[in-house]
């Protein structure tokens, strides 16, 4: 073998040695494709409303360098879900037909997709409601909105509403299957709201099997879209409606609090909605027996008042009272709100307590409807209107002592029920009875 050739094969064979460790190296570092689990539904689920599916997603490399997850209904276009290695899809049945559907999850990490996790459910949204359920309620609250922010209200605002929607249940005879909760995105968080996700509200247990979901501004459209379209249906329904967040105004203005030429605003957990806003949604409403409350700083313009209950100014009309509606604010136009983080917003706790006590019974308006007791019994009938609890919270803002620094709030009410005017209006609304 020629001498040269020797040389070569043995410096070649040198350098192999040297560079073998570092081409392994650089083989050790390819990249592993994600992982991504679901979490909610489970397989074979039977399913209806609104449905947020849910689950985790990890990176094997330990670098969670996770850029975003997919979801796929059937044989549809993948769509982006909110989070990566806690993540969630809301998804809207409302808008399927009755059968089984299998959903399709995958998570990428900007160079490989994991494998897909898929399983199938059944959508069964009900057609035909019992004759005597004709009753449909929504709570909306997005209390911990936006994410940075000192002001959160807590979880206090999600537990409310389960109690007013446990009472609807047991006490007026509201189906389960027409109560729907809408609060946050859908998640509940640790420390009360300040902390990180735990679960989607989906994922708890719960006494009762009512809808939950994101209080953003597509389930908030649609889940009233469903409401109304179904309420429709029977000339006999009852709707009931609570709405809580921040309001938007200005705290530095003490007289108006900068609302005078502007509409009452409330914050959603992606958005924001105005009075008017709400009126239109709400225009296709075609029951006689509604209740609506919001209950937020700054937020008369609901109920189309300012303050000591004058009305707002004809260009400035939500639109929605109407005939059959009693509309409801937990402040005036010109104030703001207070809450507590644990138990939710004071005229609704109030409001609340007064109507599941009794002890709101026999409350009339006052001096501009500012709330009063009566002593004779012949005003008592054993039971407490939506209107008489309005009464009784803000008798209490007004005299007792433990809220005396809230006073200012007052709460507003246009009352439209049974129709418009003075005299149609004497009767009062008792929820639950026909």
């Amino acid at each position: 073998m020629d001498k040269k050739l020797i040389a070569i094969f043995i410096v070649v064979s040198l350098l192999v040695t040297l560079f073998s460790g570092c081409l392994g190296e650089d083989t050790d570092k390819s990249n592993e494709k994600p992982i991504i689990t679901i979490s909610y539904p489970i397989n074979n689920k039977k399913v209806s409303s609104l449905v947020m599916i849910s689950g985790t997603s990890t990176d094997p490399d330990g670098d969670d360098d996770l850029i975003r997850v997919e979801v796929k209904i059937d044989e549809g276009e993948w769509e982006t879900a909110d989070g990566t290695t806690k993540w969630s899809y809301d998804w809207n049945t409302y808008e399927y037909k009755d059968g089984v559907y299998t959903i399709n999850v995958r998570s990428w990490d900007g160079e490989e997709y994991s494998d897909v996790q898929t399983l199938t459910v059944e959508i069964s949204n009900p057609e035909i409601v019992a004759s005597d359920s004709h009753k449909w309620a929504i709570f909306i609250a997005s209390a911990n909105f936006p994410i940075e922010n000192e002001s959160k209200l807590g979880n206090g605002g999600l537990y409310l509403a389960e109690e007013m929607a446990e009472y609807l249940i047991e006490n007026c005879n509201y189906a389960t299957s027409n109560i729907i909760i809408l609060f946050d995105d859908g998640w509940i968080r640790e420390d009360n709201g300040y902390g990180e996700k735990l679960k989607t509200l989906q994922e708890r247990s719960h006494d009762y099997d009512i809808t939950y979901g994101g209080a953003t501004k597509n389930n908030v459209v649609s889940s009233f879209d469903h409401l109304i379209n179904e309420s429709n249906k029977y000339r006999d329904s009852e709707v009931f409606i609570w709405i809580f967040n921040h309001g938007y105004g200005n705290l530095n203005n003490s007289l108006t609090g900068g609302k005078l030429f502007e509409r009452s605003q409330i914050f959603l957990w992606d958005d924001m909605i105005n009075d008017k806003e709400l009126g239109n949604i709400l225009g296709p409403l075609k029951s006689t027996k509604v209740s609506i409350i919001v209950d937020a700083c700054f937020c008369g313009g609901f109920a189309d008042k300012t303050i000591l209950n004058l009305p707002t100014s004809l260009m400035l009309r939500s639109g929605i009272p109407r005939p059959g509606r009693i509309v409801i604010s937990g402040a005036s136009k010109f104030r703001k709100g207070f809450a507590s983080t644990t138990q939710g917003p004071l005229f609704s706790l109030l409001w609340f307590e007064g109507l599941k006590t009794g002890e709101a019974d026999g409350f009339k308006p006052g001096l501009l409807k500012m709330g009063r007791p009566t002593y004779l019994k012949i005003f008592k009938d054993g039971k407490v209107s939506v209107e008489e609890a309005f009464y009784y919270a803000r008798y209490m803002l007004k005299t007792d002592e433990n809220f005396k620094e809230f006073k200012s709030m007052q709460p507003q009410i246009t009352d439209r029920y049974p129709l418009r005017g003075r005299l149609l209006s004497y009767r009062e609304m008792f929820l639950g009875e026909d």
